[in-house]
């Protein structure tokens, strides 16, 4: 079904309101659109489907000043443009300090390094780490016990929760940088 320029500007009035099912129907709208132009721009699946979760979930975070004279979709590529210009940099720096430090050593795969949030987490005793979980909201507690404790796969919690796989990728990041807010704060 294909939404109208009134019923998105809807959709995005409620998202400013706080509605979780508006999100999740801008996610359905717009995930091709811009997982799309990240396979273009990166020719990897992996760093598309990345960035284009951290798209929709700093586009959620920043909703409150998104301007309607633009197209939505205009900003949502603008954000996944600058993200991938960011992870370029990242990885140049990255290399650029690999190279000093250990030169033919450089070869391993850099997508495998843990986000700082996954070392956050990582550090945590499980007690601790447990106590913190239960400081969040039910619906990220479920996530993350479902991706880390009970090791599913984002399929699989998606059938299990009965929503779009999109949902959960972008509910867990949200869960895992709001977890990770939480240890700093200790």
């Amino acid at each position: 079904m294909e939404k109208t320029d009134d019923s998105i500007k809807e959709i995005i009035q409620r998202a400013k309101e706080g509605y979780q099912i508006a999100f999740s129907n801008l996610v359905d709208t717009f995930w091709n659109d811009v997982y799309g132009f990240q396979m273009l721009r990166t020719k990897n699946e992996n760093d598309a489907e990345d960035i284009t979760i951290r798209t929709f979930s700093k586009a959620f975070d920043k909703i409150n000043t998104y301007d309607e004279n633009y197209e939505f979709k205009t900003w949502l590529i603008t954000i996944s443009k600058n993200l991938h210009v960011d992870l370029l940099r990242k990885r140049k720096r990255s290399l650029m300090n690999e190279m000093e430090s250990r030169g033919d050593e450089v070869k391993r795969v850099l997508d495998e390094t843990p986000t700082v949030e996954d070392r956050l987490i990582t550090e945590q005793n499980l007690a601790n780490l447990l106590q913190d979980i239960k400081k969040m909201k039910p619906h990220y507690q479920k996530v993350i016990n479902l991706r880390y404790f009970q090791e599913m796969s984002y399929a699989d919690i998606a059938k299990e929760l009965n929503e779009p796989v999109n949902n959960i990728k972008v509910k867990l990041l949200r869960a895992k940088k709001l977890l990770a807010e939480i240890i700093k704060k200790k």
